[in-house]
């Protein structure tokens, strides 16, 4: 196969952005569980409603239940989201007794227009001035409620995908020109010259660190091994285009090309990179070994690099935690345990 960018113009991969998924033909899924919860807990915690007299306020999300996934076919994003959803309320109204209650929803889903989706009012304790709030709740107080609900399903379509509709043949140049990451900004503001003649000397000696890190995922190892394997998973974590070949000797190409390398080896169990950032000195490669071991109830991820550069050994601990496992985490939802 042809570098990125070389090679007869009549092959195909150079019409790609990412060398698979031509002008967003074959299907992407995208998960949004561990992000919804969030968005929905923001959306909703410390809100209030008032009129007719009457002051309530969403004290806690007491239940957040359900899955969302954002997918992309033929360029065209599709979403699929159901929630059941208990809210805890109190009564701002200063009384000698405590006036609280609950807003179940339990269908909220693309199949319900907004206006079919139940919402539930219950009184802890039924008094009349409860029993007045409740009604409050009942005949405006759910307005409020649709309203945060629109726009957390705005939020899922607009703000959660944005960059899973790639960028198709003709802005290919435009938008890798333009990429950019935590990576290349700390490098950039990590490197040093180190010859007067604007050239890197090669073959000098070179300090290095050891990295050691250990991670737990919620999945499966096999969903983890993955993300690291499928260039699809890679891209959507990534936030850009990509090249991968999993397997031994393959090229692998991260974040605009700041990180590249190959696959020494690559088992569903284990995984080993020579690694390198492109501003390290020319030639210099790290080890990544990557051990994948399922347990019980998650999936543990430890990671030993060596031969890190001295002076990039704590950006480069950012970076992988930032820009990999914090990344993964959100993406996919494999950091939210219940």
């Amino acid at each position: 196969m042809a570098k990125w960018g070389e090679g007869d113009p009549r092959w195909i991969v150079e019409e790609r952005p990412d060398a698979t998924n031509v002008n967003n033909w074959h299907w992407t899924e995208k998960n949004a569980c561990a992000w919804s919860i969030e968005k929905i807990k923001e959306l909703f915690t410390n809100m209030k409603m008032e009129g007719d007299n009457v002051s309530c306020t969403v004290t806690e999300v007491e239940k957040c239940e359900g899955e969302a996934t954002a997918n992309n076919r033929k360029g065209k994003l599709i979403f699929f989201y159901e929630w059941n959803i208990v809210l805890k309320w109190i009564s701002n109204k200063k009384s000698d007794k405590k006036i609280e209650g609950k807003i179940n929803i339990p269908n909220l889903s693309e199949e319900n227009n907004m206006s079919e989706v139940d919402i539930e009012i219950t009184l802890k304790d039924s008094t009349d001035e409860g029993e007045a709030i409740k009604h409050f709740l009942h005949t405006k107080g759910k307005e409020f409620i649709r309203d945060k609900l629109k726009k957390y399903v705005s939020s899922l379509k607009e703000e959660f995908t944005v960059g899973m509709i790639l960028p198709k043949k003709d802005n290919v140049k435009e938008n890798i020109s333009s990429i950019t990451s935590g990576f290349n900004a700390k490098m950039q503001m990590n490197s040093t010259i180190i010859s007067t003649n604007n050239k890197k000397e090669v073959g000098c000696k070179i300090s290095t660190a050891t990295i050691r890190q250990q991670q737990k995922f919620q999945c499966r190892a096999e969903e983890f091994y993955n993300v690291f394997t499928t260039i699809e998973m890679v891209q959507a974590f990534t936030k850009g285009p990509v090249i991968l070949e999993p397997k031994k000797a393959g090229k692998f190409e991260l974040f605009g090309g700041n990180i590249h390398g190959y696959f020494v080896d690559i088992t569903p169990t284990k995984i080993i990179q020579r690694w390198r950032c492109k501003q390290w000195p020319d030639g210099h490669f790290s080890d990544v070994t990557i051990d994948i071991a399922e347990k019980n109830d998650h999936t543990e991820v430890n990671l030993v690099q060596i031969g890190v550069p001295v002076s990039e050994e704590e950006s480069t601990k950012e970076n992988w935690e930032r820009y990999y496992w914090d990344a993964i985490k959100r993406t996919f939802g494999f950091g939210y345990f219940m």
